[in-house]
């Protein structure tokens, strides 16, 4: 029986460094010179450029499995969207969290129509195993005429929320790791590159985003010690990157 090839396959530095400086990425604030110059402090010389090209290949995968591993999606979504501006272009991001606050999809679109969130649910949908009890929105007119026409929804709750009223706290609240990072980032700029680094952004970040202040001390370093073995198995380490 031949062995499968490995993740890393034709890279030089290790699976342990590589690992490590995509999660620094995308779990933290970090820019990718402050990551080379942190893997430097470690003797290991690497450009930014080719941590860009490491988070770009090993991102999405590492973040696939992350959500696959997650336990089962919650019954009830919460639907927002937000404004988010590119380069001086006005886009609309809309997400999808579960009532414990984990991030289902998100979606970049130009328009905020019920094409648009059409597509976003049925995305949604595709990247969820069951079918929801309830669907939690604003009053944005195009959530209940994409429903409308989508045949798994249409005996779905549909629950409106004045967003004035700050009362979908949930939906809310889970942009704020973004506008955190689009502020560390001096904003976004790429459409398609936006897209699949906020696809990969929440998974990893979420998998290691532990409620710490719901738990003691020794509950929480098993639990993060959990996760940490978790990533190693996404990663394919066989150790810890003990080194760095």
């Amino acid at each position: 029986m031949k062995n499968a090839k490995s993740l890393y396959r034709g890279h030089r530095f290790p699976a342990a460094v590589i690992s490590c400086a995509v999660r620094w990425h995308f779990r933290f604030q970090l820019s990718l010179r402050g990551i080379e110059e942190l893997l430097f402090e470690r003797a290991v010389i690497v450009s930014y450029e080719t941590i860009r090209r490491w988070c770009d290949k090993f991102g999405a995968c590492f973040a696939h499995r992350a959500k696959a591993a997650r336990r089962k999606p919650g019954t009830t979504w919460h639907l927002d969207e937000v404004f988010v501006t590119l380069r001086g272009e006005p886009y609309l991001l809309w997400r999808a969290v579960d009532q414990h606050g984990v991030e289902l999809d998100i979606l970049l679109q130009k328009r905020r129509d019920k094409a648009a969130a059409k597509r976003f649910l049925m995305r949604v949908l595709a990247s969820c195993a069951e079918t929801p009890r309830k669907i939690v929105t604003d009053q944005l007119r195009s959530y209940p005429a994409a429903k409308a026409g989508i045949p798994e929804l249409e005996h779905v709750k549909h629950v409106f929320v004045r967003a004035s009223a700050r009362l979908n706290n949930r939906a809310e609240n889970s942009h704020q790791p973004t506008r955190e990072r689009e502020r560390r980032m001096s904003g976004f700029r790429d459409p398609e590159r936006t897209q699949v680094f906020l696809s990969s952004f929440g998974p990893i970040r979420q998998h290691f985003a532990l409620k710490r202040h719901l738990l003691r001390a020794s509950l929480y370093r098993k639990q993060l010690g959990e996760r940490f073995a978790a990533w190693h198995r996404f990663t394919e380490l066989t150790q810890g990157p003990s080194a760095l």
